[in-house]
């Protein structure tokens, strides 16, 4: 099998960064959509000390750390995710997020619109 090579600037490879890259008003983060008619899958890398503010959905959201370590608080419980780990955060669940090192996820959203390309 071959390596996969990634672009300089993302750790991930150039077959995820091709795709559209979504509109982000965070500075330090980038993202990828995958669109499906029903959801998205967002490919999604954080710089450390990043914090996502407490908000909720009114659709889950599934994800998986790919590389990195975060803290991520579902309705108020704290849960620290690494490489491997998956979560699932339930419909209307209050959540926030903390980057401890630079992280890559990838998340599914039970929304197909949850995030616009540039």
């Amino acid at each position: 099998m071959g390596t996969i090579k990634s672009q300089s600037n993302s750790g991930y490879p150039e077959v995820i960064t091709r795709l559209p890259e979504a509109e982000l008003a965070l500075e330090g983060a980038k993202a990828w959509i995958m669109q499906g008619n029903l959801n998205q899958i967002v490919f999604c890398e954080f710089e450390a000390e990043i914090q996502l503010p407490e908000h909720s959905h009114s659709y889950p959201q599934w994800g998986i750390v790919i590389e990195g370590k975060m803290e991520l608080k579902t309705d108020g419980k704290p849960r620290i995710c690494q490489k491997g780990d998956e979560y699932l955060i339930p419909a209307q669940a209050k959540h926030c997020v903390k980057f401890l090192s630079r992280t890559r996820v990838m998340d599914l959203f039970s929304e197909k619109a949850r995030y616009r390309s540039k």
